[in-house]
Protein backbone atom coordinates (compact mmCIF):
# COMPACT_ATOMS: atom_id res chain seq x y z
CA UNK A 1 0.00 0.00 0.00
CA UNK A 2 1.33 3.26 -0.98
CA UNK A 3 2.04 6.04 1.85
CA UNK A 4 1.04 8.75 -0.83
CA UNK A 5 -1.89 10.67 -0.16
CA UNK A 6 -5.11 10.91 -2.64
CA UNK A 7 -4.07 14.39 -3.52
CA UNK A 8 -0.71 13.27 -4.83
CA UNK A 9 -0.85 13.83 -8.93
CA UNK A 10 0.84 9.57 -8.90
CA UNK A 11 -2.64 8.84 -7.11
CA UNK A 12 -5.11 11.57 -8.44
CA UNK A 13 -3.93 11.33 -12.05
CA UNK A 14 -2.78 7.81 -12.16
CA UNK A 15 -3.20 8.37 -16.37
CA UNK A 16 -2.16 11.28 -16.93
CA UNK A 17 1.47 10.79 -19.33
CA UNK A 18 4.79 11.36 -17.54
CA UNK A 19 6.49 14.72 -19.00
CA UNK A 20 9.88 15.50 -19.03
CA UNK A 21 10.09 17.97 -16.55
CA UNK A 22 8.44 15.32 -14.08
CA UNK A 23 11.24 13.09 -14.81
CA UNK A 24 13.56 15.27 -14.80
CA UNK A 25 12.43 16.23 -10.98
CA UNK A 26 12.02 12.98 -9.71
CA UNK A 27 15.63 11.94 -10.93
CA UNK A 28 17.25 14.60 -8.79
CA UNK A 29 14.92 13.31 -5.84
CA UNK A 30 16.35 10.05 -6.19
CA UNK A 31 19.97 11.01 -6.87
CA UNK A 32 19.89 13.38 -3.43
CA UNK A 33 17.92 10.45 -1.94
CA UNK A 34 20.95 8.04 -2.68
CA UNK A 35 23.45 10.76 -2.10
CA UNK A 36 21.88 11.40 1.75
CA UNK A 37 22.35 7.42 2.25
CA UNK A 38 18.57 6.95 2.38
CA UNK A 39 18.32 4.48 -0.47
CA UNK A 40 20.80 1.18 -1.00
CA UNK A 41 21.94 0.78 -4.55
CA UNK A 42 19.78 -1.73 -5.62
CA UNK A 43 16.64 0.47 -4.47
CA UNK A 44 18.14 3.19 -6.26
CA UNK A 45 18.77 1.10 -9.42
CA UNK A 46 15.06 -0.07 -9.73
CA UNK A 47 13.34 3.10 -8.78
CA UNK A 48 15.53 4.51 -11.97
CA UNK A 49 14.69 1.78 -13.74
CA UNK A 50 10.78 2.09 -13.02
CA UNK A 51 11.13 5.79 -13.81
CA UNK A 52 12.45 5.77 -17.10
CA UNK A 53 10.38 3.14 -18.08
CA UNK A 54 7.26 4.68 -16.59
CA UNK A 55 4.40 5.97 -19.24
CA UNK A 56 1.98 7.44 -16.56
CA UNK A 57 2.05 9.10 -13.22
CA UNK A 58 0.58 6.18 -11.65
CA UNK A 59 3.37 3.94 -12.86
CA UNK A 60 5.70 6.65 -10.28
CA UNK A 61 4.23 5.44 -7.38
CA UNK A 62 6.77 2.98 -6.72
CA UNK A 63 9.64 5.47 -7.48
CA UNK A 64 8.09 8.20 -5.05
CA UNK A 65 6.75 6.40 -2.15
CA UNK A 66 8.77 6.81 1.03
CA UNK A 67 10.95 9.73 -0.55
CA UNK A 68 11.16 12.76 1.64
CA UNK A 69 8.60 15.07 0.00
CA UNK A 70 9.41 17.97 -2.60
CA UNK A 71 10.78 21.20 -1.69
CA UNK A 72 7.65 23.97 -2.49
CA UNK A 73 9.82 26.84 -2.69
CA UNK A 74 13.29 27.76 -3.77
CA UNK A 75 14.11 30.04 -0.44
CA UNK A 76 12.10 31.18 2.47
CA UNK A 77 11.39 35.29 1.89
CA UNK A 78 13.18 37.35 4.14
CA UNK A 79 10.92 39.05 6.67
CA UNK A 80 11.73 42.30 7.16
CA UNK A 81 12.66 43.19 10.56
CA UNK A 82 12.08 46.40 12.35
CA UNK A 83 15.83 47.15 13.01
CA UNK A 84 15.54 45.87 16.36
CA UNK A 85 17.48 42.52 18.49
CA UNK A 86 15.50 39.31 17.68
CA UNK A 87 12.39 38.95 20.28
CA UNK A 88 12.39 42.54 21.04
CA UNK A 89 9.03 44.48 20.67
CA UNK A 90 8.77 47.00 18.17
CA UNK A 91 7.57 50.67 19.02
CA UNK A 92 3.67 51.18 18.79
CA UNK A 93 2.54 52.91 15.56
CA UNK A 94 0.81 56.50 15.79
CA UNK A 95 -2.58 56.01 14.59
CA UNK A 96 -3.18 59.63 14.06
CA UNK A 97 -2.80 59.84 10.83
CA UNK A 98 -5.29 56.78 10.16
CA UNK A 99 -7.73 58.63 12.41
CA UNK A 100 -7.20 61.82 10.29
CA UNK A 101 -8.62 59.70 7.26
CA UNK A 102 -11.08 58.53 8.11
CA UNK A 103 -12.65 61.55 9.84
CA UNK A 104 -11.77 63.21 6.67
CA UNK A 105 -13.23 60.45 4.40
CA UNK A 106 -16.20 60.34 6.62
CA UNK A 107 -17.03 63.70 6.42
CA UNK A 108 -16.72 63.93 2.78
CA UNK A 109 -19.37 61.11 2.46
CA UNK A 110 -22.03 62.83 4.68
CA UNK A 111 -20.87 66.33 2.77
CA UNK A 112 -22.01 64.70 -0.38
CA UNK A 113 -25.48 62.47 1.15
CA UNK A 114 -26.67 66.23 2.46
CA UNK A 115 -26.13 67.83 -1.02
CA UNK A 116 -27.81 65.33 -2.75
CA UNK A 117 -30.63 64.95 -0.59
CA UNK A 118 -31.09 68.77 -0.82
CA UNK A 119 -30.70 68.41 -4.77
CA UNK A 120 -33.11 65.64 -5.19
CA UNK A 121 -35.84 67.20 -2.89
CA UNK A 122 -35.57 70.51 -4.70
CA UNK A 123 -34.01 72.59 -1.43
CA UNK A 124 -31.26 74.39 -3.24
Amino acid sequence: MSELPISSPYRSRPDAPVTDTEREQLNARLNQAYTDGRLDADDYQARLDTLFGAITLGQLVPVVDGLPPAATYDSPALVPSGGGAPGELSPARDARGVSLGVVVGVTGVVVVLAILFLVLFGLV
